[in-house]
């Protein structure tokens, strides 16, 4: 007789394939795990994907490059924007109604070089401002966010600058919380 044991470690697959790469796509939810740098709510993924893609290891590099070019595309777009609003209101020193007014609608795409950008070089993950964030869970349907978060989430940015302890020249380890907490002298 066999050990069940045994017999569990035959019957497992191996799933590791280095022939194609699997995409498990995810609806977007509010996070509740992560803590942005900057304010508001922080973005997550629902529980279950909602949809697969197999791609050849060929088709995953070529739709990977499109997605970081159209990423880049909006980043080179935010950054024209920006550069214009500054231009307008003399680096942020002056008022301006045409400044306020302009949206990323106003930026050619004329006035965007991708092309002759290596995107490899450049694509790098940004943070997203708080509203980018806020509408991008709005898009996704979620109707409430959860209020709770945002204030949570600032209370965990203000607990981690708050680091080390007060001791200066020498370390007391009967006061210093570092010492107490069971950690080097910070």
């Amino acid at each position: 007789a066999t050990s069940i044991l045994k017999r569990q470690k035959q019957l497992r697959r191996k799933n590791v394939r280095f022939d194609q790469v699997t995409v498990y796509y995810f609806a977007r939810r509010q996070g509740f795990t992560s803590v942005p740098s900057q304010g508001g709510s922080s973005l997550g993924m629902a529980q279950r994907h909602n949809s697969v893609r197999r791609y050849t290891l060929c088709e995953f590099a070529q739709e990977q490059e499109v997605n970081h070019r159209e990423i880049l595309r909006e980043h080179l777009k935010e950054e024209k924007l920006h550069a214009k609003k500054m231009k307008l209101t003399k680096n942020g020193t002056v008022e301006s109604e045409e400044a306020d007014g302009l949206t990323l609608e106003d930026v050619s795409d004329d006035d965007i070089d991708v092309e002759n950008v290596e995107v490899d070089d450049y694509f790098f993950l940004q943070p997203l401002p708080t509203k980018r964030r806020r509408a991008l869970l709005r898009a996704s349907g979620v109707h409430r966010i959860d209020a709770e978060e945002k204030q949570e989430l600032r209370a965990i940015r203000l607990s981690r600058e708050e680091c080390g302890c007060d001791c200066r020249l020498y370390c007391d380890p009967e006061a210093c919380a570092c010492s107490q907490a069971g950690i080097k002298c910070q």
